[in-house]
């Protein structure tokens, strides 16, 4: 069973404000072209996407995941209509390289730290879309 926690549109705000800013960081970290700078884009990218993931939750159903497994929140944020399915996919993405991203013991690479900046850049965007709502 997913565990969730209420959370309001205000809240989901703050989160979309989170995920910007990871994003941002992660997008001049990147630019950096450091093998530790693309580890640091990377996690940053993680971080974001799951911003993203909470804040669209909260605006749209009112309500986050808040399990110890991040990917219950893949479940959560697919319900978010019109865009749930997508945001789910792309979040998919990002968490498939949690792992190394925050705990690795090897540099992430260039092409994988491209790929988390654009799944991230994709949950901001459709985040951004459904607060517009």
């Amino acid at each position: 069973m997913t565990r969730t926690q209420e959370c309001a549109a205000a809240d989901g705000r703050i989160r979309l404000d989170h995920a910007r800013h990871f994003l941002d960081v992660a997008e001049i970290v990147h630019d950096n072209d450091l093998d530790a700078s693309l580890s640091v884009a990377a996690s940053l990218c993680v971080l974001s996407g799951i911003a993203a993931a909470d804040a669209a939750c909260c605006i749209a159903l009112g309500e986050r995941a808040r399990g110890q497994e991040h990917r219950e929140a893949e479940a959560v944020v697919a319900r978010v209509p019109g865009v749930g399915a997508e945001m789910a996919k792309a979040l998919r993405r990002l968490l498939s390289l949690k792992d190394e991203a925050h705990y690795g013991m090897l540099y992430v690479s260039k092409e994988k730290t491209t790929t988390t900046l654009r799944s991230a850049r994709r949950l901001v965007e459709l985040a951004e879309r459904v607060s517009l709502r």
